[in-house]
């Protein structure tokens, strides 16, 4: 008896702890209006949906990925095409972060850096590039 009753307890406390955390990406993902700037920025009005649908299958795919434990044994090669949408979405869901807080502006103005923005931004783009090139060559 006890034994079931610790496994619906499981279940229950599991069941919240995703509902927390799936309602909290989806507010990250309101607040920092990333599918609709996406939208906007592609000019894809009508397949709005599609970026929604997408983002949902990719979260439940990973999550079942991530829970049953499955493996890819597959070349090196063929992991680089799943791994530059991962970076594009990595990349896309800071861009839409610092855009929200206004911090390259923000910084810029204290700063005084201005004219050197542009280069601001490309050394970030590249030092993020190279820490993760280094990270996933060298140390995984």
């Amino acid at each position: 008896m006890a034994d079931w009753l610790s496994r619906i307890v499981l279940v229950i406390v599991g069941l919240a702890g995703g509902f927390s955390v799936g309602s909290a990406f989806v507010a990250l993902l309101i607040v920092l209006d990333l599918i609709p700037r996406l939208v906007q920025l592609t000019k894809a009005y009508r397949r709005s949906g599609m970026f929604e649908s997408a983002i949902l299958f990719g979260a439940i795919y990973w999550s079942c990925a991530d829970i049953f434990e499955w493996k890819m044994v597959l070349p090196a090669a063929l992991l680089l095409f799943p791994a530059v949408f991962q970076g594009v979405f990595v990349g896309m869901f800071a861009a839409a972060l610092t855009e929200v807080l206004n911090v390259i502006p923000i910084l810029s103005k204290r700063f005084k850096l201005k004219k050197y923005l542009f280069s601001l931004l490309i050394a970030m783009v590249l030092g993020k590039v190279t820490g993760s090139l280094i990270d996933w060559l060298y140390f995984e």
